[in-house]
């Protein structure tokens, strides 16, 4: 007996890279990122901006990051200088051509009043990024299944 023919269309991407925008300030935690993601043989495109401004001014595409792409995924620390991560994405949220963007919180505590702070968000990690929890937190959201593409060599 068959079931419901699915339409995975919608959700799968082809082998174009996904953007995604690393919002971070401790250029060891951006270091540690980066190597986590070229380990796992990735060919998405990672963004760094190092404040809560810069990371609102690349989604408006303003000053130096007029031209950048959109971004299908956002990793932001919490605690940034300028513009607090908690800021960030509640300017993300109330913004309505943002709203669908992805949003991964990362912040070096488990503490519960930051965890609580994140409900806004579509998940969170714990630093330093672990691919394989990055990758699981991604998993997690939903229509996000094609934001981790892999290179051919690391499929094999």
């Amino acid at each position: 007996m068959r079931g419901p023919k699915l339409k995975m269309g919608a959700m799968v991407r082809g082998p174009t890279p996904s953007n995604i925008l690393l919002v971070e300030d401790d250029p060891n935690d951006v270091e540690l990122t980066r190597r986590a993601l070229q380990r796992a043989k990735l060919q998405n495109r990672l963004w760094i901006v190092t404040d809560g401004e810069q990371a609102l001014a690349f989604l408006r595409r303003e000053g130096q990051h007029r031209g950048v792409p959109r971004p299908d995924l956002l990793l932001l620390d919490l605690r940034l200088p300028l513009l607090d991560g908690r800021d960030v994405l509640l300017r993300i949220r109330e913004e309505p051509r943002w709203r669908r963007l992805s949003v991964i919180v990362l912040t070096a505590s488990d503490a519960e009043q930051e965890q609580l702070a994140t409900l806004a968000a579509d998940g969170f990690l714990t630093k330093p990024v672990d691919f394989a929890r990055l990758e699981e937190a991604i998993r997690g959201i939903a229509g996000l299944g094609w934001a981790i593409v892999k290179t051919a060599a690391a499929e094999a």
